[in-house]
């Protein structure tokens, strides 16, 4: 089996665009589980492309970036009750310097438009409270404010960084207010009602554009107002028009022109992004020429054009530019030099990928396809189940699929019922029954699949499935025996009731908005893996980190412990693979080459 090998990234994450849009910053990683952070210059007549910065050392995967106007980048490296802030230079020698330690649960960095501080920080504490600092280029965090609430958000009313719109948590419902500096207080800002949940999105601090989120009328919905030349005065009344609440589309606004009249919008549909333009006082929606794939929800809008992150399943991620009303002016910046410390190889050439309709349990379920328009006679074909529940395939590069379709197996990858982007009657199918109709989109998928390839003489597909793709697999192998040839699960759990029992307290928050504290049973039987696994009949493998703080290793060791009271011979029937000081980003995380060589071998030939 041939390994894919590469230097160059092939993913890049938490995109941050400096104040003065002039340069942007982002994670990435070469696929080998390190991530290090790139500086991209934006600025008219300068080198496109990325380049690296600070020292070159792994960065945490869950740092927090902030791209300064000078190419330099900010960093907050998170750690329990702790975050380390450090500048990353950007410079040909490489280097950075720590600036400050604070000892709080939680900070964040928000850009500040003054030149007098590089970032704005917000700490939060238990009690709650919130403390504001202004970071100083000599490390130095003054403090701004104190505020007796927990806010989050973060967008400036004003260019001089004097008003800035924060998220409060009020009474189980969220308000924006506005904090101003001079007198270090808050007051309300926008309440559109009393029982209404009211979120300020953008905002052009000269022409007063908001663009905001309100369940005022009656569900979330995109408005717009616009400030009144006397900025203390309240804003005046939101409009909401039907034309930014489209049935078929997730609207995501990106940007403010620079004219403070157009908004840069996204549209996900299905697993594509789209480009639009809305004029709100003109009344206008219309749609940018964009190649299919996914854009990445963050941009910025400057006299030079739109950027914004861009992937597709045959290109990783990268930066984009456009002007949107300019047909034919879609840009991707070439790739990028290898990091230092780096051999240089050749760019792989990437499997591409296809949309198809495939039938589930009640309807067509939209589908990724790698393997071409053969892909149903190809040797090897896996069905690949996304996690979530509340998430559904995008179609953008992903490593291990890359993976999978350069080893020759095809990859069918459906957002069964359940899924997001299909809008939300789709994606409440769910609630309060996991394992229901999504399973029944799999097991239909499936077997259709199974009946074609047996009129080639081929096997049953194979299943794998990450997180609760994970648990979906595993039920599917085991109501579905027949159907399948093997069984990937990747930090599986074993039922909604058996995971809140371990999680954490926001884990079991989440599930229980989402309907996964209800235990789903019918006529099959219950959704339960530990009650139903003793009908798997095809070798399975299933892998956790034991450092997982998402979906606790103690899922996977007690359907170990399971399989073994039931008789099964590990090494035989099945393989469980604990990976030691890796959390639920296993197959992000180091050794990922390995571990997707691993999974790879095993999809291919099925031994454990």
């Amino acid at each position: 089996m041939s390994t894919m090998v590469t230097t160059r990234p092939l993913r890049r994450i938490s995109w941050s665009f400096a104040a003065d849009g002039g340069h942007a910053a982002c994670l990435a990683t070469p696929g080998d589980g390190t991530w290090r952070v790139e500086s991209w210059s934006l600025r008219p007549g300068r080198a496109g492309g990325a380049l690296p910065v600070g020292t070159g050392a792994p960065e945490r995967l869950h740092s927090q970036l902030l791209a300064l106007p000078d190419g330099r980048v900010l960093v907050c490296r998170h750690q329990p009750g702790r975050h380390e802030l450090a500048l990353l230079e950007a410079d040909d020698a490489g280097s950075e310097r720590h600036l400050a330690t604070v000892r709080l649960p939680g900070l964040r960095l928000l850009p500040y438009p003054g030149p007098d501080a590089l970032a704005l920080a917000l700490g939060a504490d238990t009690a709650p409270s919130t403390t504001v600092w202004l970071v100083r280029e000599d490390g130095r965090l003054d403090p701004a404010a104190e505020l007796s609430a927990l806010y989050s958000g973060g967008v400036w009313l004003d260019p001089d960084g004097r008003r800035l719109a924060l998220d409060e948590v009020r009474d189980g419902r969220i308000k924006t207010v506005a904090l101003d500096f001079d007198t270090a207080t808050v007051r309300p800002f926008l309440e559109l009602t009393e029982e209404s949940n009211d979120r300020l999105l953008l905002a052009d601090p000269v022409g007063g554009l908001l663009v905001i989120a309100s369940d005022a009328p009656g569900t979330d919905r995109l408005g717009w107002i616009r400030l009144p030349a006397d900025r203390g005065q309240l804003p005046g009344r939101v409009r909401f028009p039907e034309l930014v609440h489209p049935a078929d589309a997730q609207v995501r606004p990106i940007a403010i022109a620079p004219d403070g009249r157009r908004v840069a919008l996204q549209l996900d549909r299905g697993a594509i992004s789209r480009l639009a333009v809305w004029t709100p006082e003109d009344g206008t929606l219309v749609e940018a020429a964009t190649p299919d794939g996914c854009l990445g929800a963050v941009g910025r809008w400057t006299e030079q054009g739109l950027r914004i992150p861009y992937s597709a399943p045959d290109r990783p991620s990268c930066l984009a530019r456009i002007d949107p009303e300019q047909p034919g002016s879609w840009r991707q910046d070439g790739e990028p030099g290898p990091f230092i410390g780096f051999d240089d190889a050749a760019r792989p050439v990437w499997r591409p990928a296809h949309l198809e309709l495939l039938v589930g349990g009640a309807g067509p379920i939209e589908s990724i396809v790698y393997g071409g328009p053969d892909w149903r006679s190809a040797h090897h074909v896996l069905l690949a189940l996304h996690g979530g529940p509340a998430a559904a395939w995008r179609f953008e590069f992903d490593p291990l699929l890359q993976q999978l379709a350069a080893a020759g197996i095809a990859v069918v990858a459906p957002n069964q019922r359940g899924s997001t982007g299909y809008g939300a009657r789709f994606a409440r199918e769910l609630h309060g029954a996991w394992g229901g109709p999504d399973l029944a989109d799999v097991t239909a998928i499936g077997r259709t699949m199974g009946a074609e390839r047996a009129a080639f003489g081929l096997a049953p597909p194979a299943l794998f499935g990450v997180s609760y793709g994970a648990y979906l697999a595993l039920l599917a192998a085991s109501f579905a025996p027949n159907v399948w040839s093997r069984c990937l699960a990747v930090a599986p759990f074993l039922s909604g009731p058996r995971l809140i029992a371990e999680a954490s307290l926001p884990i079991r928050a989440l599930m229980t908005r989402l309907g996964g504290d209800t235990e789903y049973a019918d006529e099959q039987g219950p959704r339960d893996v530990v009650a139903v696994c003793e009908r798997i009949a095809v070798p399975l493998l299933f892998v956790h980190g034991d450092r997982d703080d998402t979906i606790p290793v103690g899922q996977s060791r007690t359907l170990r412990h399971t399989l073994l009271g039931l008789g099964r011979v590990e090494g035989t029937d099945f393989r469980y693979l604990e990976l030691p000081g890796l959390g639920h980003e296993v197959l992000t995380g180091d050794g990922a080459p390995d571990l997707h060589a691993r999974l790879t071998g095993f999809l291919q030939t099925g031994r454990v």
